[in-house]
């Protein structure tokens, strides 16, 4: 591993940029912090200056330049060669040139230096560095090319301690450009990972208090001849400037400024800056980067907000939405990011509407997922395994990464937008929510809800443990194929169909059956046939002779057989299949298990006993060749269950598991439906919802893990000689409680005998994550102590979430809910479509076309080879809102294929916002106010008329879009309002009214302009929350002592129409006068 040698400081500039540069080259190296002239302890080599960076044993590369050149990404320096010299000259331009004024600039103003004393001629030489800049980016994003290079890692790294100390809101406001840029560097995640949040300097240090109007006079006179001096000291300055950036490079390690960012409490808890001129264009990055922190910091999405408590009434209503929590290990993919525009957009929309608003974060402790995660982090840092540290030490390792990894996906949530209350922030492993956890197992226990039992589970050999339904893909196979196995060296065969005799006993003659498992016959306990199939009827009673073990297995009737499958003849393995399972238990046939836990052989005869599963495949074919009982073996379709977390082959065991019956719950929650109490949308999905809640098993709720809500019940042994042994399946030998102590009592009333009788031991299994996602609705309110969140929301309003769980989760949350709380979880629960991949298939992982939202957001130049067929030049940059505004607007159908595209053509939307908008303020002109209330004058031209009925069937098609959850009917309401009415041709049309002389008109017209933008942007604000408010700030206020402060608190619009065949008419009126006079969508012809 490459060792990285640093000065001591942490916030040396140098520093930062060789990390952030190892940050996008997705490298780790070593970091050694290195005072001056410390000796090394190989002697081999020498380190001329910091940072250095040893690549191998005596090799050292040093210098800033250098070290990030080496750790940096391909595409950080420069895609082509032409863009490689002109990122390698703007490194040179930074380091001779910005850093050396930056540095002058920041030591002056902090008095750490002894140029304290020539602040003014630091700042006009930095000045005049960020004027080059400035105009440099007027028209670019970055400074090569279209995305991050290694020349903006290093001039915003050299930038650092003057944005910090030196440039206040006065100085920015002069180099829009630069700050522009500036602000979307520090903010990408890569930047963000090293820096921290970076507070920009208010006030700039060392800066003197106002001055009076006697000193401003005074200063006044004596500026013309301050003038005439800096001309005469201009050659004079250019040498000291040469002797400072001379002494800069000698001593750069050593005289950095230190500031820990730790000590930072936000990047923007204030209002960002609006009171500067528009960018010449719409930047996603510039307008992203500083909203969510000033809206989180402000307590806008707190339910609190704008009342003195939660439970205060509220005559428009409360509405409260629990997130689907993701799991911790997770990181967002693009239906996280489909489920968080949906959900955010509904809930932006009922906060506008005044209501009581509630959405609440929370994450899964995703028992399977993270425990593997942990287990590997553990075998590769210290060669262990958890059963080396034990249950305990291991706990505190996962608790452990948790604490340093788990907020991850917390970061990409906000990232998106997501305006939840983060402070209700829970997750399922915490002390609030385990109590509810174990509260309803034991609840349910005691009602003989859970029960024990010893039943069929899907099992993974690999992670020891059983798994849910969920948790095992479905790997579709059209004949043979090889698949590879956790295990074994060599892929196993599977998607073929072997056919091998039984003999009849007593007989010569033969039974012929087939199995894509030849190996499990080992285990087989009968063979089974129809009753009608008039092949074997001859066979009804008979027995079969198991040519290994010699038992007898009988041939049953039974019409789960399918006569025109294979030979029509079927081998039972009752514990290792789940439909022979089912046979078996009809007719009570012996259950032999035949691998243990492990997967290897168990309970068979030699050879086979203690061989691995599929190797005993292989010797079960070859032995039954041997002795003439193999037939054929031919290309068989099927499906493999593979494990989703460790990608093992599924097997089915026997294992004593717990239980919730769900039949009586299932009932409960179908009738719930059915009443109308419970509403579906869309109803397409209620038949799926009926068929399984009408034909619904008993779910299988422990899971073997360390890591969960370990299962607070307790195996009983009584010291008693007049209580017979139990065994562990045997459900009256355990008992549950909320402590040891108390789950003593239980079993000593029990089984009737004193305390000091009972032994007991806590079940190692803990619960499926399922159970405690179940819980969700009310476990995050403190359930079952009663407090003002529970009584105020609780039931919820809304569950939205994709429909492939309605019945993992929904179905669930509806059940326990109604258990355990008499009540219904939610009252509407909106499913949404899945996202798919520009070909339509399924993303996931194996298929390598999974993309991160994150990555759409910001642009990336893609390397996965993959992706170079359906993006050759990566992903351009689109933005949150962009992306926001896609998804939400392709909800029309139920599965949505991606189509980077059209997020990038709504991009081109904001970009016509911001410029639509760019154009209003200017029209409305310097120092407008507008109208304290948004009615018509009555003084408005045809075309103004026009307009306000535009905006107001705009808003009308909003609500009832939102009412209805037809999210594509509001975008497209939305787009075509903004985009053919109010910019191809209303702002047209106002271009010759602006330029008139008519005062009274352009007074009128100023006042619907303003009412259509300040509509418009509330209408898309909960689409696009970013862009929004970024130009909402920048327009006048109605009542600027008493609007709210932003967007997404004020009134969503309402339209004044009361009758709607006054709008029908006005808008056929207005149709045919369009077409009389040409206004076509592409062009206004208004002269």
């Amino acid at each position: 591993m490459p060792t990285l040698y640093l000065s001591p400081h942490p916030d040396n500039f140098q520093n930062l940029c060789v990390l952030v540069a190892a940050r996008y080259g997705h490298q780790e190296p070593k970091v050694v912090s290195l005072l001056p002239n410390t000796e090394l302890e190989n002697p081999s080599f020498s380190i001329p200056k910091l940072p250095a960076l040893e690549i191998q044993a005596g090799i050292c590369v040093s210098g800033p330049a250098a070290v990030s050149y080496l750790l940096s990404s391909d595409a950080l320096r420069g895609q082509g060669p032409g863009a490689g010299a002109l990122v390698r000259q703007w490194i040179s331009f930074a380091d001779l040139e910005v850093a050396p004024a930056a540095c002058a600039a920041a030591f002056s103003v902090l008095g750490v230096s002894k140029q304290n004393k020539q602040v003014n001629r630091a700042l006009a030489e930095l000045r005049n560095l960020l004027g080059v800049l400035d105009s440099h980016l007027k028209l670019r994003t970055y400074l090569v090319g279209e995305a991050v290079t290694l020349a903006d890692v290093t001039v915003a790294c050299a930038l650092l301690l003057p944005y910090k100390y030196v440039l206040d809101q006065a100085l920015r406001s002069s180099y829009i450009n630069v700050t522009r840029w500036f602000l979307t560097c520090i903010n990408q995640p890569e930047f963000q990972a090293v820096l921290g949040p970076v507070k920009l300097c208010e006030q700039a240090l060392g800066a003197p208090p106002p001055k009076s109007a006697s000193q401003l006079k005074k200063e006044a006179k004596k500026k013309e001849k301050l003038e005439k001096f800096q001309q005469k000291k201009e050659k004079s300055q250019q040498q000291q400037q040469g002797e400072v950036r001379n002494a800069w490079r000698e001593n750069r390690s050593l005289t950095v400024f230190l500031f820990s960012h730790t000590h930072i409490l936000s990047a923007f808890p204030f209002l960002p800056d609006v009171a500067s001129p528009m960018p010449d264009s719409y930047s996603p990055q510039y307008v992203e980067a500083a909203w969510y922190p000033w809206w989180e910091s402000q307590g806008f999405f707190k339910p609190e907000y704008g009342r003195r408590c939660v439970a205060e009434p509220n005559p428009r209503g409360i509405f409260m939405m629990c997130i689907p929590p993701p799991n911790v290990t997770g990181s967002l993919h693009l239906g996280h990011a489909l489920t968080n525009a949906i959900q955010d957009s509904l809930t932006r929309w009922h906060r506008m509407k005044g209501e009581t608003t509630l959405w609440n974060p929370g994450c899964d402790h995703a028992g399977i997922a993270t425990q593997v995660v942990v287990e590997k982090k553990l075998w590769k840092e210290q060669g262990k395994t958890r059963h080396d540290l034990g249950r305990e030490l291991f706990i505190k390792e996962v608790w452990k990464w948790k604490n340093e990894k788990g907020d991850r996906i917390y970061h990409q949530l906000k990232k998106l937008g997501s305006s939840m209350d983060w402070d209700r922030a829970c997750f399922t492993m915490d002390p609030k929510l385990s109590r509810a956890v174990e509260e309803a197992f034991i609840r349910l226990h005691e009602e003989g809800v859970i029960y024990r039992s010893k039943r069929l589970v899907n099992w993974s050999c690999t992670l020891n443990s059983a798994i849910s339904d969920i948790e095992v893909d479905k790997k579709e196979l059209t004949g043979r194929t090889l698949l590879p196995v956790p295990g074994y060296k060599e892929k196993v065969e599977f998607g073929v169909l072997v056919s091998f005799a039984y003999k009849i006993e007593g007989s010569d003659a033969e039974v012929v059956v087939a199995t894509t498992r030849i190996e499990t016959m080992l285990g087989d306990t009968a063979v089974a046939v129809h009753p009608q199939d008039p092949r074997y009827k001859h066979l009804h009673g008979r027995s079969v002779v198991h040519p290994f073990t010699k038992r007898l297995l009988p041939i049953l009737c039974d019409d789960f057989v399918d006569m025109e499958f294979g030979t029509g003849a079927v081998k039972i393995t009752p514990a290792h299949d789940q439909n022979d399972y089912e046979v078996g238990l009809r007719h009570g046939l012996n259950f032999i298990t035949i691998f243990d836990e492990d997967g290897y052989l168990i309970n068979v005869s030699p050879p086979f006993l203690g061989m691995k599963r599929f190797d005993a495949r292989r010797a079960v074919l070859q032995a039954l060749k041997e002795k003439g009982l193999f037939k054929e073996v031919k290309d068989n379709p099927m499906v493999v269950p593979v494990c989703s977390r460790s990608k093992d082959v599924v097997e089915p065991l026997l294992k004593p598991q717990w239980y919730v019956r769900c039949d009586t719950m299932a009932r409960g929650a179908a009738e719930a439906v059915r009443r109308g109490d419970l509403r579906i949308v869309p109803d397409f999905h209620l038949k799926t919802w009926f068929n399984w809640m009408d034909n619904i098993r008993d779910w299988c709720i422990s899971r073997q893990l360390w890591w969960g809500h370990r299962i607070p019940a307790y195996f009983v042994t009584v010291n008693d000689p007049s209580v017979p042994p139990g065994e562990d399946m045997d459900g009256k030998y355990w008992v549950s409680g909320r402590s040891e102590q108390e789950a003593k009592e239980k079993a000593a009333k029990v089984f009737k005998v004193t305390a000091d009788k009972i032994s007991l031991r806590q079940d190692e299994d803990v619960l499926d994550t399922w159970f405690s996602s179940g819980l969700f609705p009310f476990s995050i309110f403190g359930w079952p102590n009663p407090n003002e969140d529970l009584h105020v929301f609780y039931p919820g309003t809304l569950l939205e979430t994709g429909h492939d769980i309605l019945f993992f989760w929904v179905a669930r949350m509806v059940m326990l809910g109604l258990k355990l709380t008499g009540k219904l979880p939610f009252r509407e629960v909106y499913l949404h479509a899945v996202v798919r991949d520009a070909h339509g298939r399924k993303m996931s992982k194996s298929l390598g076309n999974v993309i991160d939202p994150l990555d759409v957001i910001t642009g990336i130049t893609l390397e996965v080879t993959y992706y170079k067929s359906d993006y050759p030049n990566g992903i351009p940059e689109c933005g949150t809102d962009a992306l926001r505004f896609r998804h939400t607007s392709s909800l029309s159908c139920r599965d949505i294929n991606l189509d980077v595209n059209r997020i990038l053509g709504y991009r081109h939307f904001c970009n016509k916002l911001w410029n639509a908008t760019k154009f209003a303020i200017r029209g409305l002109g310097e120092g407008f106010q507008p109208q304290t209330r948004p009615e018509p004058s009555g003084s408005e031209s045809l075309i103004d008329r026009w307009i306000l009925s535009r905006l107001s069937h705009a808003v009308e098609l909003c609500d009832t879009g939102f009412q209805a959850y037809d999210f594509p009917g509001i975008t497209t309401a939305i787009y075509n309002f903004w985009l053919y009415e109010l910019c191809d041709v209303y702002l047209e049309c106002l271009k010759p009214v602006f330029a008139g002389q008519d005062e009274a008109a352009i007074r009128t017209s100023r006042n619907a302009l303003y009412t259509c933008l300040d509509a418009g942007l509330r209408l898309l604000s909960p689409f696009m929350p970013f862009v929004t408010e970024e130009l909402f700030q920048r327009l006048p206020r109605r009542c600027p002592s008493s609007d709210p402060p932003s967007i997404c608190v004020t009134s969503y619009p309402r339209t004044s129409l009361k009758d709607p065949s006054l709008l029908l008419r006005s808008t056929n009126a207005v149709r045919s006068l369009r077409a009389d006079y040409n206004l076509t969508k592409t062009k206004a012809d208004c002269e």
